[in-house]
């Protein structure tokens, strides 16, 4: 039996020995927000203004990938929260920085490149095609959030919703768009079917105006500053429709500014042949289950 060294053991409270070997920052990113919207206590951005990314884990890695903890957001947040620490509460980041979030995962884990299968119009023929990250990432830094928006004598500040309030949206709405279902269901009457969609609609009315008033933080008219929610939200709610309808149209802008981009394909002349177009476009959804495949 060897003897035994004291100058090999490693006091319990000591530090690891092991951490210098432990995951570095792949990446660097600045977020699309720069920084604005956060509540405070929810960030800690660097001087540089760019965030140390660090690569996925094994745990991160079945975390994204399982379904229910995608579907709510908390395999999203949990891991953002390890592999960028520098966002501390990622429930509480604007919604328009997750996608530059993400990518820089994918990138600091994976690298720059993402191959994506495309299914080629009126073809039998599926191909991958290969688009490089650090454009798409590069086109989010590109544009920025607009806070203002002027309704005639209406002065209005804005801000994109958080994670946590665009997650909790779209489940309601998600649930709520799944009353369509009831269309194929024979079982129903036509009366009863009447009476969900109407239920349905009104209630995804509802979701419009509260993800509306949410993103409102003020509104001044003349020289009346009103900033508490409730007021903003029965305004809203009474105003007339061309306040809604502008209201709306602001938020769709600045939805499409940080929408990717779809990617263009030309087609060969073998594919052509066989029925495709020459070229086409298709969307790029960062499907987050097979993203970080």
């Amino acid at each position: 039996m060897a003897e035994f060294d004291p100058s090999t053991f490693v006091p319990p409270e000591a530090p690891n020995p092991l951490q210098k070997y432990f995951r570095q920052p792949k990446v660097y990113i600045t977020l699309p927000s720069n920084g604005r919207f956060y509540p405070e206590g929810s960030l800690n951005i660097p001087e540089t203004g760019e965030l140390p990314v660090l690569p996925m884990t094994a745990a991160d890695e079945l975390a994204i990938k399982t379904p229910d903890s995608l579907l709510n957001g908390q395999a999203t947040v949990d891991v953002i929260k390890s592999c960028i620490p520098s966002i501390v509460n990622p429930w509480l980041m604007p919604s328009i920085d997750l996608d530059a979030a993400l990518i820089g995962i994918r990138i600091a884990t994976y690298g720059e490149d993402l191959d994506i299968p495309i299914r080629i119009p009126n073809t039998e023929i599926t191909k991958d095609y290969r688009i490089d990250l650090r454009l798409i990432l590069n086109k989010l830094l590109s544009v920025s959030f607009d806070e203002e928006c002027q309704i005639d004598n209406i002065h209005c500040t804005v801000r994109p919703l958080s994670y946590q309030e665009f997650t909790k949206t779209s489940l309601k709405t998600f649930e709520e768009q799944r009353i369509f279902a009831v269309v194929n269901n024979d079982d129903i009457s036509d009366e009863e079917k009447l009476s969900k969609f109407a239920s349905s609609f009104k209630k995804l009315t509802t979701l419009t105006i509260d993800a509306m008033a949410l993103s409102v933080t003020s509104i001044k008219i003349d020289d009346v500053l009103v900033t508490n929610q409730n007021h903003i939200k029965e305004f809203i709610e009474n105003a007339d429709k061309n306040v809604f309808n502008s209201l709306k149209k602001h938020f769709d802008m600045q939805r499409e500014k940080f929408q990717i981009e779809p990617l263009k394909i030309k087609c060969t002349a073998e594919e052509i042949e066989q029925g495709a177009p020459k070229e086409f476009e298709t969307p790029i959804s960062f499907d987050q289950s097979s993203f970080f495949a």
